[in-house]
C-alpha cells in the first residue's frame, strides 16, 4: 500500500471496529444498498426500484439516507411538497424540502416515491426510530427499512446486504482512497449477501422482456470465483420519459432528430453519454460538472448561451441535476431524462426471501 492508503486504512479500521462494537438493530427488517467505491454505481435508482417492489410485497418501506451535502441536522423527513404527509406526528420543523437541506438524491427519491417516507439522518438507527415515532405503517404492512448507501454504515444491523458494482468501471485502479476509488479493500466484499453488476445492456427484445447481457463477463467470473456462495445479478436502466421543470413530458424517441446540448454533474459523466447514445441522441455539445454540483444562475446562463450558439432546440440533463435546477430560473426546453432501474425478477425473490415480516 501507498503511505496515504495506509493512513486511510488505519482510520477505516478504527471506525469499523468502533461501529461494530456499538451496532444496533431496528425493530423491523433492513435491506442495505451500497458499494465499495465512491459514487456512480446507480444506488438511487436501485433504492427506488426496491422500495416500489416492497410496496407490492406488502411492506411499508422507509428509506434511510445520510443526505450527502444536505445541511439539515438530525433526523428529518424529506418531502417533495410543503404539505405535511397525512399522519405525520413529528414537528413541522423536521420536514425539509430543498436539495440544500436534504441533498439532491433524497429530494429525488421523495419526488419519485409517493407515499414512501425518506428520512435524512447521518445516524440511520436514529432515523429509523424517528420514522417509527413519527409515522404509522399502512394497515397490515409492517415497516421495512431500506438503507441507502449502507455498506459502510456498520453501526446498523441489516438483514440483506446488497452491493452494487459498476459494470463500466468496477474498482478503478483497485487502490484505496485517496490513491484510488475504493472505500474498502476488495476482500471486504465477503460481508455482502448479493452482488448486482449495474449498467449492463440488453440482449434484445422489448424493455420488459429483453434479458441483460453482461458486457464484463470477467468481472462476473471474478466475483463468482472469489465468493462462490454469493449470487451475482445483472441490471440496467431504461429511459422512461423526458420531462421539464413544469412537468411537461416528451417521449425519449422524439428527441432523436433534435439538436440538443447535454450537461450533468454526476460521478461518471460517461454514463450519461452512454444513456444518450442508447437513445440515438448525439449532442451538439456536452458539459460535465463535478458530482453533486450546485448550479448557480451564472451556470444556467453559460449553459443556455452554449446551447443557443450551437442552435440547440433542447438541453438535456439527469434527474439528479434537475432537482437543483428546479430551484433556479430555467427554460421549458431544459429536460431531464427519467430512468428506471431494471433487473431480473429472481433478484427480488432472493432479496425478499431473506427477510421476514416482523
Amino acid at each position: 500500500m501507498n503511505p496515504l492508503e495506509i493512513l486511510y486504512y488505519a482510520g477505516y479500521l478504527f471506525k469499523k471496529r468502533l461501529s461494530f462494537a456499538y451496532r444496533k438493530r431496528l425493530p423491523g427488517p433492513v435491506i442495505s444498498i451500497g458499494n465499495v467505491t465512491v459514487g456512480g454505481t446507480g444506488k438511487t435508482p436501485a433504492v427506488i426500484a426496491i422500495a416500489e417492489e416492497s410496496l407490492k410485497r406488502g411492506f411499508s418501506p422507509v428509506i434511510l439516507t445520510r443526505g450527502y451535502r444536505g445541511s439539515a441536522k438530525g433526523p428529518c423527513l424529506v418531502s417533495a411538497s410543503k404539505t405535511p404527509p397525512v399522519g405525520f406526528k413529528g414537528e413541522p420543523s423536521k420536514i425539509i424540502y430543498t436539495s440544500a437541506d436534504a441533498g439532491d438524491e433524497p429530494v429525488l427519491m421523495a419526488g419519485r416515491l409517493k407515499g414512501v417516507p425518506v428520512i435524512k439522518s447521518a445516524n440511520r438507527n436514529e432515523g429509523g426510530i424517528f420514522a417509527i415515532q413519527s409515522l404509522a405503517p399502512r394497515e397490515g404492512a409492517p415497516f421495512l427499512f431500506i438503507l441507502d448507501d449502507g455498506f459502510q454504515h456498520w453501526v446498523l444491523h441489516r438483514d440483506a446486504d446488497i452491493v452494487l458494482i459498476d459494470g463500466l468501471n468496477p474498482f478503478g485502479n483497485r487502490k484505496l482512497l485517496p490513491m484510488g476509488i475504493l472505500r474498502e479493500p476488495l476482500g471486504e466484499l465477503k460481508r455482502a449477501d448479493i452482488f448486482v453488476i449495474t449498467k449492463c445492456g440488453r440482449d434484445g427484445g422489448t424493455e420488459k422482456s429483453g434479458s441483460f447481457r453482461n458486457e464484463n463477463e470477467e468481472l462476473a467470473s471474478e466475483l463468482r470465483n472469489a465468493f462462490p456462495e454469493k449470487p451475482v445479478y445483472l441490471s440496467g436502466y431504461d429511459v422512461v420519459r423526458a420531462v421539464n421543470k413544469a412537468g411537461s413530458e416528451y417521449a425519449p424517441e422524439a428527441l432523436q432528430d433534435k439538436r440538443v446540448f447535454a450537461f450533468c454533474g454526476i460521478a461518471h459523466p460517461e454514463s450519461f453519454r452512454r444513456t444518450l447514445s442508447s437513445l440515438s441522441i448525439r449532442p451538439a455539445g456536452f458539459k460535465a460538472y463535478r458530482d453533486h454540483h450546485f448550479y448557480t444562475p451564472s451556470d444556467v446562463n453559460y449553459l443556455e448561451t452554449q446551447a443557443k450558439e450551437l442552435q440547440c432546440e433542447f438541453m438535456l440533463t439527469t434527474e439528479k441535476d434537475m432537482i437543483k435546477l428546479k430551484e433556479l430560473e430555467i427554460g421549458d426546453n431544459v429536460l431531464s431524462l427519467a430512468i428506471r432501474w431494471n433487473t431480473d425478477a429472481a433478484f427480488y425473490d432472493d432479496v425478499f426471501g431473506r427477510i421476514s415480516k416482523k
